[in-house]
């Protein structure tokens, strides 16, 4: 994250900000005779990168996304079990490939129309039949991590697509058929990104027509004006300049109606700025607040939510950016300059801890038995010299503008590990770039990066939505190709007994670790802040909050 602001840019982001406010306290007397808050301003740390979920893949787009669209399932309140959504009910059958879901009657879009399950098939033959730049990783990234590739390839690298086909059997009836089994049905269909979004606004604000360049990515107006979903809040605007996104109640919806009338996203990079603007009354809220935070907030009154840490913060080595980064002393040098400890202990919230696998200790299927890289700066110096890589210098990408529940202030990170790598004699070249877009796609779309930070936050409770997501198949954002490594993740995700996948897990968490891809950094508790005067919410673990049941206390 950049480095604090100046004084008087603080005091311009406030009074933005309270005017912002000051919109919204008019809001609330106006909707209420006066006499109930209605309206609610919530600081986030970076700007959404789309608003078609099916498009997106950063916590700000998700988390707009979660309260505008809705899935066939979802997670629990507060947890990680699958519920009901859309559908009421869902089974497989004999082969566990063709799943029956059935689905809510009597819902709509926001734009008037019916949800059935025609728009049911709609929505994921859109993704299925992709093509042109709708199939580059960085427009469609959840697809191609759950499912895999499309109907039609247009890169040798995508896999055959795990989603067959759709049919709607009747209105409130609809089979989805895969090509095998899969651990991630239907679990994976939690995630934002299969949301079901009218088939009437996908058409008529051109939603697959995404153009320029897998570099320079241009949406069409669906993705950035016209969102319309089924859920309890509606999009009204999106202010770019002024880093607001405004949503407004579903007057309409299905279930229980949201208590408030207006909820605005206010994007504010600098967690101090957020945390000036709670105690000022600007905002009624904000995610990712910092360590040392914490518990003053607490004690001062706030409602502050403390979610458990289901997340991994990682340093990803990319092994095409930088011949010898393919070098796995190389590699190890890195894991063992790295002082995770310290960061740990100086960086993160109370409660983190010490990644040993690329996914928590809560997950089944982790493995304590895995090769570990203890700091050991001496260590680190004779690898690369067994390497011949004594001169290493690596350019190491880090986001500025923005906190994530993984990483809390991204310059901080970089300093103290880009010293370590520096103390074992390596050279670091900076490279800080603005967290949405020219970060996420230098990263994950080029492949003029050597290190970079990113992490994780688990979308569902099994252990192939983390390992799975990062290493099943070649990926820009690594630059490796390891076939028996992608075999025994298809063997895995095909696995349906239970007690056998986790044992395959346990293996692939070793192999990983012994092949070394990046370096698995840490796992840390997130908290979320509201005003002394705001109830209703419920921490998520998925950082699933719902914030259809937030209200001020009378």
């Amino acid at each position: 994250m950049r480095a604090s602001r100046p004084k008087v840019a603080i005091a311009a982001l406030a009074a933005a900000a309270l005017a912002v406010a000051g919109c919204a306290e008019s809001d609330r007397e106006e909707g209420s005779g006066g006499s109930k808050k209605d309206t609610l301003v919530f600081g986030v740390a970076g700007d959404p990168k789309v608003l078609d979920p099916s498009l997106a893949s950063d916590g700000e787009s998700l988390r707009v996304a979660r309260q505008v669209f809705e899935t066939l399932v979802r997670p629990e309140e507060g947890g990680t079990k699958v519920s009901p959504g859309l559908a009421e009910s869902w089974e497989p059958d004999a082969a566990g490939t063709t799943w029956t879901f059935k689905l809510r009657s009597g819902v709509k879009f926001h734009d008037g129309e019916e949800f059935n399950a025609e728009a049911v098939c709609y929505n994921f033959n859109r993704l299925y039949n992709a093509k042109g730049l709708m199939q580059s990783p960085d427009v469609t990234p959840y697809w191609q991590d759950i499912m895999g590739g499309f109907a039609a390839n247009e890169r040798d690298t995508l896999p055959e697509s795990l989603f067959k086909s759709c049919t709607a059997v009747d209105p409130t009836t609809v089979n989805l058929a895969f090509t095998r089994v899969s651990s991630k049905i239907p679990a994976a269909l939690m995630l934002p990104s299969f949301s079901i979004s009218s088939p009437k606004a996908l058409e008529q604000y051109d939603a697959s027509n995404i153009s320029g360049s897998a570099d320079d990515i241009k949406y069409p107006p669906y993705a950035t004006e016209h969102p319309t979903g089924t859920g309890p809040f509606k999009f009204k605007s999106w202010d770019v300049p002024n880093k607001t996104l405004t949503l407004e109640r579903n007057e309409d919806y299905w279930g229980d109606k949201a208590k408030l009338k207006t909820l605005i996203f206010k994007t504010i990079s600098d967690e101090n700025a957020r945390k000036q603007e709670l105690r000022s009354g600007g905002i009624q809220g904000y995610d990712l607040v910092g360590p040392a935070d914490v518990e003053p907030l607490k004690s001062e009154g706030f409602n502050l939510l403390t979610r458990p840490a289901f997340n991994i913060l990682y340093l990803a080595i990319n092994q095409s950016g930088n011949p010898k980064l393919a070098d796995l002393k190389v590699r190890q040098a890195l894991a063992h300059a790295i002082n995770r400890q310290a960061l740990v202990d100086s960086k993160l919230p109370p409660g983190a801890q010490v990644a040993v696998n690329f996914f928590p200790d809560t997950v089944e299927g982790w493995n304590g038995d895995v090769t570990k890289y203890e700091y050991d700066v001496e260590k680190a110096k004779a690898l690369l010299a067994e390497a011949g890589a004594s001169d290493l210098t690596l350019r190491f990408h880090y986001p500025t503008e923005v906190t994530r529940p993984y990483m809390p202030n991204p310059k901080d990170l970089f300093e103290l590990i880009s010293a370590d790598l520096q103390a074992a004699g390596i050279k670091i070249e900076p490279i800080p770039l603005k967290w949405s877009p020219d970060y996420l796609n230098a990263v994950t779309a080029g492949d003029k990066h050597d290190i970079h930070f990113l992490g994780w936050t688990g979308d569902y409770g099994d252990a192939y939505n983390f390992i799975g997501t990062f290493f099943d198949r070649q990926k820009v954002e690594w630059g490796f190709n390891n076939p028996a490594l992608f075999e025994k993740f298809k063997q895995a995700d095909s696995t349906a007994d239970q007690a056998a996948k986790i044992a395959l897990y346990k293996e692939l968490n070793a192999d990983i670790m012994n092949f070394l891809p990046g370096v698995p950094i840490s796992h840390s508790p997130p908290a979320i802040v509201f005003g002394k005067d705001v109830t209703g919410v419920k921490a998520s673990p998925l950082t699933d909050e719902r914030f259809s049941t937030v209200e001020f206390k009378s």
